[in-house]
């Protein structure tokens, strides 16, 4: 493992010899890290590599084994996160941990309070937060609810308040997932901000382009061990993906050149209002043909679940819908149906939310890979089920998407996230759906996974498929989708060709701006429906 420079002052962390496991499970084998006082550091590796496990050690959450932490070159017993907080560490979290009915003040002072009478707390607060603000460009107004702030604007909120408990090191997971292209750029001009000023950043992330543009230096894991640390300027994407695999990777999608057919899916003034009278799509004109992957790009929470829902047959529960719907030219019901009728119709879906909507986690890998297909008729044995059918035609899929490890009978809930994510993919894609729903396609997942998943995606679409992809990841829409279509606040905001489009540009539709008229819709902040995923 490669010497990172310190400039001659104790390193602001140092790890040594840190070891975890859990039962039979290594998640940490004997790391060494050393993170440089004022420098962006990355931590990258695959799912289950044992990153996750680290972080949670350094914040307190968890204990070490084995091992030491230094910080400041001084050995400090971090028991929980209250002594990580007091020796000056950070974090904020992939899912934000706000209080959504509470102020931004509230949020930042909530268990830090001066005593037990609020009003001197909140007048400290404010005047820190003005300062905070100004330095370090994180301006938001102290007096509106969190539920109503944008999600770029939650992540602000999360990073004063480690500023206001006086973090000097911040550690940040995977903290551009649920940001359009404009507010990514500017977390990173805070981050370098911090930088400058002597704070000290560990960011996580999967995103390798995000890796070479904002990092001084990355470290690289592999199945609990740090098998390498680099200056950021010394590598390449392609090392970092082969350091974090231990094989060449693929990191373009190598596709040719889409053939569309006839339409598959088309979608006429879809609307929907949900339960409680929020208009969540505002007229949505779709068509997906044979032959052609047509990517949905934008912000989490502006209409893309619920677009997905529907067309997968289970609408939010006592919504009213209004529109039309057609698949190979037939009409499909908005009310009344459900995803059985979907798939029996030739609709394949990867939910979102691969562990509430896509697996039954207390169920085997081999129950999971039917799921929705258990009614087959080569599944049926009589009036019974036939599981010697169903384990077979399980570990065939299991065999092909190299599921890891190969065992049908494992729980789901003891996959890692990319190899439950196979499960899903494989039951779907492999009942040679017309068209094929899928959502968030490699959430979580990492990078050899992808490679892999994106592959199958492809193989479908040559196949003569449909496929409607939404994936909040840009990088992802650009190199997989044929045609992109941007949504904002349930509406299709326009409609581009990858090859003549800019993140630029798709980022402004994103924003709720069209580049071409210059004219903003409601808003043009994109903010997460309420109970949303909305940080994806």
């Amino acid at each position: 493992m490669q010497d990172l420079p310190t400039g001659g002052t104790p390193p602001a962390i140092e790890l040594r010899g840190i070891s975890k496991a859990f039962g039979p499970v290594q998640a940490n084998k004997g790391i060494d890290l050393v993170v440089p006082r004022g420098s962006i550091h990355g931590i990258i590796g695959e799912n289950g590599a044992g990153k996750s496990t680290l972080m949670s050690i350094l914040y307190g959450f968890y204990r070490p084994d084995a091992g030491e932490i230094l910080i400041g070159g001084k050995p400090v017993a971090i028991t929980d996160s209250q002594t990580a907080i007091r020796s000056g560490i950070g974090m904020v979290f992939q899912h934000f941990k706000l209080v959504q009915n509470f102020t931004v003040l509230e949020n930042i002072i909530l268990g830090a309070e001066d005593g037990g009478l609020l009003r001197p707390s909140l007048s400290r607060a404010r005047g820190e937060l003005q300062r905070l603000a100004r330095e370090y460009e994180l301006q938001v107004d102290p007096d509106a609810l969190v539920e109503d702030l944008s999600v770029g604007h939650q992540q602000r909120v999360e990073i004063l308040k480690a500023l206001y408990r006086q973090a000097d090191i911040l550690i940040l997971d995977e903290p551009t997932g649920v940001l359009t292209p404009a507010e990514a750029d500017h977390l990173f001009r805070i981050l370098r901000g911090l930088r400058d000023e002597g704070k000290t950043i560990i960011l996580i992330t999967h995103k390798l382009r995000e890796i070479m543009e904002i990092t001084d230096n990355v470290s690289v894991m592999r199945r609990g061990e740090m098998v390498a640390s680099v200056q950021t300027a010394q590598t390449s994407p392609a090392h970092l993906a082969e350091l974090m695999v231990g094989r060449k990777v693929l990191l373009r999608v190598d596709k040719a050149p889409a053939q569309p057919g006839a339409p598959v899916l088309e979608i006429r003034g879809l609307r929907m209002v949900d339960a409680a009278g929020v208009e969540r799509l505002r007229g949505i004109d779709l068509d997906i043909r044979a032959g052609e992957i047509v990517g949905i790009a934008g912000v989490s929470g502006n209409g893309q679940t619920q677009l997905l829902e529907i067309l997968g047959g289970y609408p939010e529960k006592g919504a009213k819908l209004d529109g039309a719907v057609r698949l190979k030219g037939r009409d499909l019901p908005l009310t009344g149906s459900d995803a059985r009728a979907r798939r029996q119709a030739g609709i394949g879906h990867v939910p979102e939310d691969r562990q509430v909507e896509g697996l039954i986690m207390d169920f085997s890998a081999w129950e999971n890979v039917a799921f929705g297909y258990h009614d087959a008729p080569e599944f049926q044995n009589g009036l019974l089920m036939d599981n010697a059918a169903i384990r077979a035609d399980a570990m065939g899929k299991i065999e092909r998407f190299d599921v890891r490890p190969p065992n049908p009978d494992l729980a789901a809930k003891n996959f890692s996230g990319g190899n439950q994510q196979k499960i899903v993919v494989a039951r779907e894609v492999e009942r040679n759906p017309d068209l094929l729903l899928i959502g968030q396609p490699t959430r979580g997942v990492d990078i050899g996974a992808i490679e892999f998943i994106h592959k199958r995606i492809v193989a479908l679409r040559d196949a003569g498929k449909a496929v409607l992809l939404v994936s909040v990841e840009l990088d992802e829409i650009m190199a997989l989708s044929d045609r992109i279509a941007v949504m904002f606040d349930g509406r299709i905001m326009g409609q581009r060709l990858p090859n003549e489009a800019t993140t630029g540009d798709l980022g402004c539709l994103m924003a709720g701006v069209d580049p071409a008229t210059t004219a903003p819709q409601d808003a043009i902040t994109p903010a997460a429906a309420p109970g949303s995923e909305g940080s994806a």
